[in-house]
């Protein structure tokens, strides 16, 4: 009866370890999903600022739209009164071509009147000059009328200088009047060209003013949009906040069960040991024997070392780790290391080979720390390949768990537990596990252990 009490016990241990192996992987997933989820908290915070500044954005813009919108308008009114002043300037402009012509036209004929007065002052000169040689034939009796030839003379040479002035003047005023007359005739083409190009500016600022009013359409739905938005990444936030609570929850109560799983697994592994060390045989008893046998063997291998001084207490109690570099998982290097690999390796392996149910033996000092192991367990690790070494690179790791150190700090002649092996990433594989107290030079070094599958 005690020892079926004893392997219910054990299996409720197994159970135990299993359940608590998934409660442990179900709660670090809920903690890196806590993570992710703390992580997007912070994107959200982040989200929601720029949410806010967008939608201050958007306002300050629909507002721009709506003074741009007035600017435009009030500065519509403006450029249309001065694009009708330069248009009228133009038409002045242009108009100015008549007129010059007109006065081209006087020009001529005053040209042509100063050309008569020109003949007219040559021919009184001409009469002058007759009326003065006639008064010299008439003598005393004509001599006054010699006196008005000669006035007459001189007013037709006066005239005549005169005229000869003003048509020099008129020829130098109708040069001038033709210059002028050609840049009016060019300002007229710039005239005409501006007319289009006023024609297109005022298109232009329909058009501006047609895109300015759009725009502010457009910022009106922006600022509709981001408002909205704004409003689901409040309710989105708040929904994440009370997901992360409930996420936490849900953390610390898986945390509570598993607690309360390992308290349980504790007492029922005490009950298997327990019942492990009656008199009664158990299904266990076979693996318990090998593990005696072999921890002797251990023992008797590293006394016989001790003694012959291949190996110095030094080097065995040794806990100086030094880590290999580029070992991932870390691997570590002590005195007793190459030793173990040496001279016990062999035996591990011949000892496992016992039973197809043994996963393995193995030594494990007081922190944990394999030295060796079967040789399925000590293959050279792969670069980037954290998984595999985990599992087939074991040797030279550190490993540690709660039933492996009550092992290790208990006082017994072996211990009976079972427990989850470690496989990294969060894999476990429920085991079974007698362990042996290995004490050398009245120092306790560690536990020899045999794990085996039920």
């Amino acid at each position: 009866m005690l020892a079926d009490l004893g392997e219910q016990s054990g299996d409720i241990a197994l159970q135990c370890s299993e359940t608590v192996g998934f409660l442990g992987e179900v709660n670090r997933r809920i903690q890196g999903d806590a993570a992710h989820l703390e992580r997007l908290q912070s994107h959200m915070a982040r989200l929601a600022a720029s949410q806010g500044e967008s939608v201050a954005a958007a306002r300050e813009l629909s507002h721009t739209a709506e003074r741009a919108e007035q600017i435009i308008a009030d500065g519509h009114d403006v450029i249309g009164l001065s694009l009708g002043e330069v248009a009228a300037l133009v038409d002045h402009v242009t108009g100015l071509e008549g007129h010059l012509r007109q006065f081209l036209s006087v020009i001529e004929a005053v040209g042509d009147v100063s050309g008569q007065l020109g003949a007219i002052a040559r021919q009184t000169r001409l009469l002058g000059v007759n009326a003065a040689i006639e008064a010299a034939r008439g003598g005393e009796a004509t001599q006054g009328f010699a006196i008005v030839a000669e006035e007459i003379r001189r007013l037709a040479e006066q005239a005549g200088e005169s005229s000869a002035s003003v048509a020099t003047k008129l020829g130098q005023l109708d040069q001038d009047a033709r210059r002028l007359i050609e840049g009016v005739e060019d300002n007229i083409l710039r005239g005409r060209d501006a007319d289009a190009h006023i024609d297109q500016l005022r298109l232009r600022l329909a058009e501006i003013a047609s895109l300015v009013t759009q725009f502010g359409e457009r910022s009106g739905a922006i600022v509709g949009c981001t408002d909205a938005a704004d409003r689901e990444v409040a309710a989105l936030r708040q929904g994440l906040t009370e997901f992360g609570r409930s996420a936490r929850e849900s953390t610390a109560r898986v945390d509570a069960a598993r607690e309360q799983l390992e308290g349980l697994e504790g007492m029922a592994n005490a009950m298997l040991n327990t019942a492990a060390h009656g008199p009664q045989v158990t299904r266990n008893s076979r693996y318990i024997a090998m593990a005696e046998e072999g921890a002797e063997e251990v023992r008797g291998v590293i006394g016989a070392a001790l003694r012959d001084g291949s190996l110095s207490i030094d080097a065995l109690f040794d806990t100086d780790y030094r880590r290999i570099d580029g070992s991932d998982p870390p691997q570590y290097l002590t005195g007793f290391t190459q030793f173990a690999d040496d001279m016990l390796r062999a035996m591990l392996d011949r000892h496992s080979a016992q039973d197809s149910a043994v996963i393995g033996c193995c030594l494990i000092d007081m922190n944990g720390y394999l030295p060796t192991h079967v040789n399925a367990r000590c293959q050279p690790q792969r670069p980037g390949e954290r998984l595999w070494n985990m599992e087939h690179a074991r040797n030279r790791q550190i490993f540690m768990n709660d039933q492996t150190r009550r092992a290790l700090d208990g006082a017994s002649d072996f211990f009976l537990f079972t427990y989850r092996q470690d496989l990294g990433e969060g894999r476990y594989r429920a085991l079974r596990s007698v362990f042996v107290p290995l004490v050398f030079a009245g120092r306790r070094w560690g536990l020899y252990e045999v794990g085996y599958l039920i």
